[in-house]
């Protein structure tokens, strides 16, 4: 699909879910990259794991915004809230909006389905709605409205599909669990608002993240923190799954280029618009073990000196059963973003739980 460059520097740029895992390292990444221009930073700071981390992450964004030309403002709110994020959209009059708010985890949306539609659903609703007026705030003659919608989807989208590797090109009509299903319902309502508006939008399916300061619920740090604690670790499939995890610096590569280079707007035979939608995989195209990667955890974290050189890993660790809306396999077909955009996941596992396993011992 041909792509339309759009300029970052001297813009407003709104990135919901800021103070989060990607989001952080997002805005940082602009921050340091951008000439002049805004970022609008927008979290609620839920509690869906302790905040202090969040707190600790939006401080590392004002350390950068201190360095930087480009001008920092953070909303405390929900974007389930549609006056305040039509409020925002109207003052601050975004060209580029990157959505990376959600209630995330498989596991957790079982038993906190709520939270899932107000934020997944209801809040994604909001941005696109925002998106499609902004187009209709012409008082200011340089504003053109929003330039390029990018958002997260998730690699849950596929669910059971037993070809691999995953394609965007492949059917995705079987999510086993809310949490995929919310994100496969953003991919389709985007779609829907850029036929209908001629909103550029590109959602971008994010395999397994991992890094520094992640989310705790995220195996490689939960199992981290257990431990440390000198409790049981709780190996999933009794081992049998692959995971393609993506080191966050990469996603973040990723997020940054396709920011840049928007679906083109085109019309059809009917004079009606083309859809200026794309969906990507970002992967490391690279599935690991799961008893592997735990294994490399473990080296790095004796390494680091957070675990002592003869902690008794067999004696926490647990094998047990698949969980409920898990999967045994991801695996990313990334060609199309190397295609479109140059661009390929590079870091492996072992310097990816190296910078983790060193970050852990400091934080």
């Amino acid at each position: 699909m041909s792509k339309v460059h759009v300029e970052l520097n001297n813009k407003t740029i709104l990135v919901t879910g800021s103070p989060g895992f990607i989001g952080a390292n997002l805005v940082i990444r602009l921050l340091t990259e951008m000439t002049g221009g805004t970022i609008i930073s927008f979290d609620n700071m839920n509690d869906y794991y302790d905040p202090a981390l969040k707190e600790y992450r939006l401080g590392l964004i004002e350390q950068a915004a201190e360095k930087s030309n480009v001008k920092h403002i953070f909303i405390r709110g929900s974007i389930a809230d549609k006056e305040l994020v039509d409020k925002t959209f109207a003052e601050y009059r975004p060209s580029v909006v990157v959505n990376l708010a959600a209630q995330a985890g498989v596991r957790y949306s079982i038993d906190h389905p709520d939270v899932y539609i107000a934020s997944n659903l209801i809040g994604f609703y909001n941005i696109l709605e925002a998106c499609r007026n902004s187009y209709s705030l012409t008082s200011d003659e340089e504003y053109r409205g929003v330039e390029h919608l990018v958002y997260a989807s998730s690699s849950s989208v596929y669910g059971g599909n037993k070809k691999v590797p995953f394609s965007t090109d492949d059917k995705v009509d079987n999510p086993v669990s809310l949490y995929a299903a919310t994100k496969k319902s953003n991919e389709l309502l985007a779609h829907a608002y850029s036929k209908l508006y001629n909103i550029p939008s590109t959602g971008l399916r994010f395999f397994t993240v991992y890094g520094p300061a992640g989310r705790p619920d995220m195996f490689y740090y939960s199992a981290t923190q257990k431990l440390v604690a000198g409790e049981t670790i709780k190996i999933f499939n009794y081992g049998n799954c692959k995971r393609d995890f993506t080191y966050v610096d990469d996603i973040v590569e990723g997020v940054f280029r396709v920011m840049q280079g928007a679906p083109e707007k085109k019309n059809g035979e009917d004079g009606l618009p083309l859809p200026p939608y794309a969906v990507y995989n970002i992967g490391g195209g690279q599935p690991e073990n799961l008893l592997d990667y735990i294994s490399t955890l473990q080296e790095e974290l004796v390494r680091a000196g957070v675990l002592p050189a003869d902690y008794d890993f067999e004696a926490h660790r647990e094998l047990v059963g698949m969980q409920p809306g898990d999967v045994p396999v991801t695996f990313a077909d990334s060609e199309a973003l190397e295609r479109d955009y140059g661009f390929t996941p590079k870091i492996g596992i072992r310097e990816g739980l190296r910078k983790f396993a060193e970050w852990y011992k400091n934080y």
